[in-house]
């Protein structure tokens, strides 16, 4: 089945049965199915068929999964872009998988303007808003389309890319998992498992349907399952509470940064919060702390585990989250999940391994990069790089990364990406970027520089330096100047003796 005939089934079996919810605005399946086709019928008059990549740079809303749902109908590949990031990245980005239509809001002008100089394969621009943009068309026009399913196209099979999610990389330059309508599949399956989803379930979604938790780990599931999705752009702590109170939320999934927020600004025994049978999060560290707390007021937080290139692999269900704390869970259903040796041996329990991956939960590939591929997965298996241990019952425990990247309020920050900018500076001489601890956003960057003889610099004048060349999540918060960094004999920066 195309995954876009989720939304034509459901419109089918339950017509009004709420769908989505934005900013306070209902859609029905019905009406949520027809907006996908006339979304859809668009995309065929501008020529998108099966393979095409389209670009998504907007806020959580409706629109952002008409759009979804339609590609999905004609075989269109959805590249979701992160708002956060830099003008530049995102050509980075649209240059490299070669996609030739944008979807912007308004608020994105500027950035939608620098992509139109520099991007010379994106032809068709649609605005969302109320102004209307010379060389760009309104969204709003898009409701004259025919709302019938859309035919004279070639359906996408199930290897097919459904999805280049972009994640940024060692090598310093944003590198595109192409996701299959397969692994999509089996991803929705295996969060229906975990999230125990039915129909009359009503799922908060807060994280930005740019990152595969917020669209794959979220959205898809719950829709999948003809359950209630709801939306808005940006929730402070006080609104997710009363949104969750208000329309008797049933599963929320948020980062660890969100969480603390929560607990430090609002009072949580003033809402009503019984309704909720699932909360997970995952992403980032997460203090065991910070677990008992929610635990202490009745609110039986749970771990996941995942990555852009898997979706989640592993969850600690709800009747565990206090038995097993710190755990985050025993491998989902569909897929394997192992703790490997280097010699690709599972360890015992108490001993340290990497985390493979192996299934259909897992990424064709990184897009045009064969090379990149090899590198981390063979014979099938896909190396996470994230070393845990296994106790006697199954349960993984994350230890560390085996990379370099770090998590900073819910984003993916790989110091290599920041490094490589701040090397083109004619007065920085060596720098090493590396995460440290933070109580707001869980960790931050801290780069620690090497000058050029006789140059003077100061801190603020590097983070100017890095301003609007990158997404102000990846601007280090702390620097320092230094003699010499630690090397290892054969010359690699030694970080962990910086942190």
């Amino acid at each position: 089945m195309n995954i876009g005939d989720w939304i034509r089934k459901w419109s089918e079996l339950s017509p009004q049965k709420i769908a989505v919810i934005d900013d306070g605005h209902e859609f029905t399946y019905r009406e949520l199915n027809q907006r996908c086709n006339q979304v859809a019928n668009f995309l065929l008059q501008k020529g998108i068929s099966k393979g095409d990549r389209v670009g998504v740079l907007l806020y959580n809303c409706h629109e952002y999964i008409e759009i979804y749902f339609a590609l999905a109908k004609v075989g269109g590949i959805l590249v979701p872009l992160n708002w956060r990031m830099a003008p530049l990245e995102l050509s980075h980005i649209l240059n490299d998988c070669g996609a030739t239509s944008l979807f912007f809001d308004e608020d994105f002008l500027d950035t939608a303007l620098y992509i139109r100089d520099n991007v010379e394969e994106v032809k068709d621009y649609i605005s969302l808003g109320q102004e209307d943009i010379r060389w760009a068309e309104n969204y709003q026009k898009i409701q004259t389309y025919p709302s019938t399913e859309p035919t004279g196209f070639k359906e996408p099979d199930s290897e097919d890319p459904h999805i280049i999610l972009y994640t940024s990389g060692t090598t310093g330059f944003p590198k595109g998992a192409v996701l299959s309508y397969r692994k999509t599949f089996f991803n929705a399956l295996n969060a229906n498992i975990f999230y125990r989803l039915t129909p009359l379930d009503i799922f908060l979604v807060s994280r930005p349907l740019f990152h595969s938790g917020g669209l794959l780990v979220d959205s898809t599931p719950a829709l999948y399952k003809g359950a209630t999705v709801i939306y808005k752009r940006r929730f402070s702590p006080q609104e997710y509470l009363e949104t969750i109170e208000k329309y008797n939320v049933s599963i929320i999934e948020t980062s660890a940064t969100f969480l603390n927020f929560m607990l430090k600004e609002c009072d949580l025994s003033r809402y009503n919060l019984r309704l909720l049978k699932s909360c997970y999060t995952g992403g980032e560290r997460i203090s065991t702390t910070m677990l008992k707390e929610y635990h202490n007021i009745g609110i039986p937080l749970s771990q996941i585990f995942g990555m852009t290139e898997t979706s989640i692999v592993t969850w600690l269900s709800t009747d565990d989250a206090v038995r097993k704390i710190g755990s985050v869970g025993k491998p989902v259903l569909h897929g394997e999940v192992k703790v490997m040796s280097r010699d690709m041996q599972q360890v015992n329990p108490g001993e340290i391994g990497e985390i493979m991956v192996k299934g259909p939960i897992l990424m064709s590939g990184y897009w045009n990069k064969p090379e990149v591929t090899r590198e981390v997965m063979s014979n099938g298996w896909f190396y996470t790089g994230d070393l845990a241990t296994m106790d006697d019952e199954g349960f993984i425990y994350i230890v560390d990364r085996q990379r370099d990247m770090f998590i900073s309020g819910g984003e993916n920050v790989y110091p290599a990406e920041v490094e490589r900018l701040l090397l083109t500076n004619p007065q920085i001489l060596d720098v090493a970027v590396y995460g440290v601890p933070d109580e707001k956003w869980g960790e931050v960057g801290k780069a620690s520089i090497i000058l050029q003889d006789n140059t003077g610099m100061s801190a603020p004048e590097v983070m100017e330096f890095l301003h609007g060349k990158i997404g102000k999540f990846k601007i280090p918060k702390y620097v320092e100047f230094v003699d010499k960094l630690p090397r290892t004999a054969t010359g690699k920066i030694q970080k962990y003796l910086l942190v």
